[in-house]
């Protein structure tokens, strides 16, 4: 099995690292050090090779390193498959971020095409008891793994959407302004439905039959304001609707407010109602799907970012987590206080510390 993996890092003036360089290979990477060394910078950084804010979801402002504020590059020489790439992406000082590929200006949406990054982050081990704007994000970067395009149908949507509310706002009443909205809402919002619901579709698949130490969780999709599917009832919807959305002001049914519902399936306990660290687990075991899924599609897994991937598990879970990350043959990015916590990997992975003095981050360890 040939994988996508980072085979050189680079770095210049990104977040607490002035200068870092890094070169790897397949193997997982155990990064460890104190906390606010800069472990996650470098997860951060190589979450920034796909579209999107990244990991932090972070404006390109706030990725400058401080105090120089003279903007931010990150390098990187990927492989897939038997391709190489080089992708840069940065921002200088007060500007927004640019995308290369190949020598060549990109939209950070061309990186879909190349990359398929998954993450774990300890922001995320509250997502099934907050809101659900987090649980769709969750989705649609699983969803995007899985299908490039849904970037694009999901910013369509989105334009429209605002141009709808805008019409809301100032009262606007005449029908033919919104008629041509919500064409294209319903048209681009059937295919964020059709793409979602085929992720889910996934991710149960690749669960159901995997032999693994983490809880499968059964997923439901739920829709919006209403159960309204497909492109024609969307439209319908959004045009009987327009009386109530001109109250509010607002778009109130739509893919925009679709929710993820889990239930921890041997338990049959609502994710939102299991401790914090079967909360943990069955997050463990979506992304781990979803990288089973991935490989049941391209034949190759995805790299993974697994940010403080020790925390509320058990040493017996951690030696199961990197049985399985090992067995997918997936490039993954752990990041951990100390360097015990990936003692169960042993010479399975690549090492490297991190520490921080005045101010600055410093990597060491050959990889």
């Amino acid at each position: 099995m040939t994988g996508l993996r980072v085979t050189r890092l680079q770095l210049s003036h990104f977040r607490s690292h002035k200068r870092a360089e890094v070169a790897a290979d397949t193997r997982p990477i155990a990064i460890f050090g104190p906390n606010g060394a800069g472990k996650t910078n470098l997860l951060e950084a190589v979450s920034l090779l796909s579209p999107g804010r990244g990991l932090r979801r972070a404006g390109a402002e706030d990725l400058v390193r401080r105090p120089e504020a003279l903007g931010w590059r990150i390098f990187a020489d990927v492989t897939a498959g038997r391709q190489t790439h080089e992708i840069v992406t940065g921002a200088e000082a007060g500007q927004s971020r640019s995308v290369q590929l190949d020598g060549k200006t990109v939209t950070q949406t061309a990186l879909a095409n190349v990359l398929r990054v998954l993450w774990l982050v300890p922001a995320m081990d509250r997502l099934w008891i907050e809101g659900a704007e987090g649980r769709r994000r969750f989705l649609d970067r699983a969803t995007l793994s899985f299908v490039p395009g849904h970037a694009e149908a999901a910013l369509r949507y989105d334009k429209a959407m605002r141009e709808r509310n805008r019409l809301l706002k100032d009262m606007v009443r005449d029908a033919h302004w919104y008629a041509a909205l919500e064409g294209r809402m319903a048209e681009a919002g059937a295919q964020v439905q059709a793409n979602r619901a085929a992720t889910v579709a996934a991710l149960m698949a690749a669960q159901q039959d995997a032999a693994t130490a983490f809880p499968t969780a059964t997923l439901s999709l739920i829709e919006g304001g209403d159960d309204v599917q497909g492109a024609d009832a969307l439209k319908e919807a959004f045009a009987a609707g327009r009386a109530r959305d001109l109250a509010a002001g607002r778009t109130l049914l739509g893919p925009h407010r679709t929710d993820l519902d889990a239930v921890f399936a041997d338990k049959g306990t609502l994710a939102r109602d299991c401790s914090t660290g079967e909360q943990k687990a069955l997050l463990i075991s979506l992304i781990l799907a979803n990288a089973r899924a991935l490989i049941a599609q391209d034949g190759q897994p995805p790299i993974l970012l697994l940010d403080e991937v020790a925390a509320h598990l058990d040493a017996a879970r951690r030696a199961a987590l990197y049985d399985e990350i090992c067995a997918l043959g997936a490039q993954a990015w752990m990041t951990g206080t100390e360097a015990q916590l990936f003692e169960a990997l042993g010479d399975r992975g690549q090492y490297l510390q991190v520490t921080e003095a005045d101010g600055a981050s410093a990597v060491e360890g050959a990889l």
